[in-house]
């Protein structure tokens, strides 16, 4: 399994991903997480699209909408790609999607085959982890009924063994959230790692790094 999952983006470690994908070529990129955003969906499609067309990738928009009740399709589709790239946004909302579409079980099967590179950052992180409480102090789940007909879903991918707070310290949360909601789970004694815009957690087979 390959994971690289940051707060935002690449972080400061884009040759660590290099080295997970190997040559550069086509990405799947997942903008779900901005689907409760409709006036600013293309624009984020395109916001992450233009830096990996720059270093060397061919980024082709996978909308998880497209495959509700379709989800063998979907995981064929999946399996077409070296690597899947998914934005962050609201992660009730990326959650619901994954739910919707099937595209949960596929990445699971496709990563336990090693099939393809997974690389998220924000909410394409934080679903990885083993359960979404908390994050409700960061992203609103009453967005998901309205946008994806069905109520949140408060499990996480459970790939990885801890919870996910990005943004910390971060001109791009400048209210805090993320910095409050991990003093929160310090307090609570909950496992999480808490990512600057810098951070990655980085799994490769059976080796997880936080990279600072």
């Amino acid at each position: 399994m390959r994971l690289f999952l940051s707060s935002y983006r690449f972080g400061a470690h884009y040759d660590r991903l290099a080295a997970l994908v190997g040559e550069p070529g086509r990405v799947a990129l997942i903008p779900n997480a901005c689907d409760a955003w409709p006036a600013v969906w293309t624009s984020a499609i395109t916001s992450d699209a233009v830096p990996l067309r720059k270093l060397g990738y061919t980024p082709e928009t996978l909308d998880l909408r497209d495959y509700v009740g379709r989800a063998t399709e979907l995981e064929r589709t999946l399996a077409e790609y070296p690597l899947v790239w998914v934005r962050g946004g609201n992660t009730f909302v990326l959650r619901a999607q994954f739910a919707r579409s099937g595209a949960d079980l596929a990445l699971r099967k496709l990563l336990a085959a090693d099939a393809l590179v997974y690389a998220g950052y924000s909410a394409g992180a934080c679903i990885m982890g083993p359960d979404l409480h908390g994050l409700d102090d960061v992203d609103d789940p009453a967005e998901v009924a309205p946008t994806c007909g069905i109520e949140p879903q408060w499990d996480g991918m459970g790939l990885v063994e801890r919870r996910i707070v990005p943004h910390i310290d971060s001109a791009t949360d400048p209210d805090g959230y993320g910095k409050r909601l991990a003093a929160r789970y310090r307090t609570e004694g909950t496992p999480h790692w808490a990512l600057t815009d810098d951070d990655v957690v980085l799994v490769d087979g059976d080796r997880t790094e936080v990279l600072r």
